[in-house]
């Protein structure tokens, strides 16, 4: 469906006014929770809200180059020790995002006569999954599961993350590894443009390959092997950081909808608890490895949560909880997540494959 420019420029507006209060009443990352809330809010109260894809890329794609700024050799050494820990987190988000799937199969299957079982428990697998939205309702399409069902799970997922953790970082005094190449704080305007324009072509390479997520992580590899190879061209501006914080918010508000509030009253509850015992959960392993790796808690929280991974990023870039290890880990468990998945749920499941149409 064509998207009105009036449209787009009433929620670009509304966002912004919504990263404004923020930003007055004092609340942690004002230019993403603002704006999410604010569009997450009028589109399920139907106002005419919409997103343009090109403006979303664009903030994937600076939110990705800022952050690849930071993984200095210093840091990438470290970020290299830690690949058991990676592991065991990569291994922690398979079996959680299982276990939410089993949880959301109980809970809802015997309310739902109609959904057929085969059906329903590929879409309380892959709604469970702690994946990419899109890339998750992509496979769930391929194994004939409610995708609505899963596009809703995700959303409502994200949207609890990244509202929850922020305020429960910022209250709870904890501190991350705050590791801040000088290179970030110094915006040089010719060194700005060449990195924009290696970052774009990271983007368009990984879009040419048709890798997941092209322009976030195009420009973050592109970036990091800069910064890895010890070339400073610039730092990233703060408005511009902010815009695209604000760019980002918005793609993912505009996923609601009030039609997206009714449509599965129960199945939306369960998702809403489930999430939430998973960040539970999720800071008890967090600090089971803070205590093995003598990581700071906070990076550790981030870096193991069920959030994506560019708001996540986002959180520990604002609040200075340590970018390149929260990045690390929520990058490997992304690609992990990806591959292993469908294999994993075809290996679980090999008796309810639902057969093609």
């Amino acid at each position: 469906m064509r998207r009105k420019p009036v449209a787009v420029l009433f929620t670009l507006l509304l966002a912004l006014a919504g990263a404004g209060l923020c930003l007055l009443i004092g609340t942690p990352l004002p230019w993403m929770i603002g704006p999410l809330l604010a569009t997450a809010c009028a589109s399920v109260a139907g106002a005419p809200t919409a997103a343009w894809r090109p403006l979303g890329n664009a903030g994937q794609w600076i939110i990705g180059t800022a952050l690849g700024l930071y993984f200095t050799p210093q840091v990438t050494a470290l970020v290299g020790s830690l690949w058991w820990a990676i592991g065991l987190a990569i291994a922690w988000a398979l079996g959680l995002g299982w276990v939410f799937g089993g949880w959301l199969q109980r809970v809802n299957a015997p309310h739902m006569p109609s959904v057929p079982a085969p059906m329903m428990r590929a879409t309380s697998y892959f709604a469970g999954a702690i994946g990419g939205a899109s890339e998750m309702t992509l496979l769930a399409e391929r194994a004939h599961a409610r995708t609505d069902l899963v596009a809703a799970s995700h959303s409502l997922r994200l949207l609890l993350v990244t509202v929850t953790i922020p305020f429960a970082m910022q209250f709870s005094g904890l501190h991350g590894l705050d590791l801040n190449p000088p290179v970030l704080r110094a915006v040089h305007g010719p060194g700005l443009a060449l990195l924009a324009l290696v970052t774009a072509a990271g983007a368009w390479l990984m879009h040419r390959l048709g890798r997941t997520n092209p322009w976030f992580m195009g420009p973050l590899l592109a970036a990091m092997g800069l910064t890895m190879g010890g070339i400073s061209l610039s730092g990233i501006p703060s408005w511009l950081s902010n815009a695209a914080q604000l760019l980002i918010a918005v793609g993912l508000g505009v996923r609601f909808s009030r039609a997206f509030l009714y449509a599965a009253p129960r199945w939306m509850a369960s998702v809403m608890l489930g999430t939430l015992g998973m960040l539970a959960v999720s800071v008890v392993f967090a600090w089971l490895l803070a205590q093995t790796t003598g990581l700071p808690l906070a990076t550790l929280i981030l870096g193991t949560s069920p959030g994506g991974i560019a708001e996540m990023a986002i959180t520990a870039k604002v609040l200075q909880l340590g970018v390149p290890v929260v990045t690390a880990f929520q990058v490997c468990r992304l690609v992990a997540v990806l591959v292993l998945v469908a294999p994993l749920y075809h290996w679980l499941y090999p008796a309810q494959q639902n057969p093609p149409d």
